[in-house]
């Protein structure tokens, strides 16, 4: 499989989790004329934990994505250094406010899983 049909089928995955997660549980009791049967409504403890699983799965994402970016970074800065050594300082800075861009979206992206999870 290509890259991009990995990234499709992750977003894919990832989409589907979290539609399940979020969504709204069927009442328990059924409405006026209408009748539930056994086995169709999803329990608050079923979307409850489908929730936590998606949100696990989110901050795991972030945290593959951003050190997979940190790694890719830090890789072409070296490569970049390699070949130039006299333009090493000029090239550092901006590496490491790159790292720190993408560090700090990884670190959202946990934060707001786990704000999922704890339902904030």
């Amino acid at each position: 499989m290509t890259d991009m049909m990995k990234l499709v089928v992750m977003v894919v995955v990832m989409g589907a989790v979290t539609s399940l997660a979020t969504a709204q549980p069927v009442p328990a009791t059924p409405a006026e004329g209408t009748s539930v049967t056994s086995g169709s409504a999803v329990s608050p403890t079923m979307a409850k934990a489908l929730g936590i699983v998606g949100a696990c799965l989110g901050a795991a994402g972030a945290a593959i994505g951003g050190g997979f970016g940190i790694a890719r970074i830090g890789s072409r800065c070296m490569d970049a250094i390699a070949r130039q050594p006299e333009a090493a300082g000029s090239m550092f800075a901006p590496m490491i406010v790159t790292a720190a861009m993408v560090e700090g979206g990884m670190l959202f992206a946990t934060v707001v899983c786990l704000l999922g999870v704890l339902g904030i």
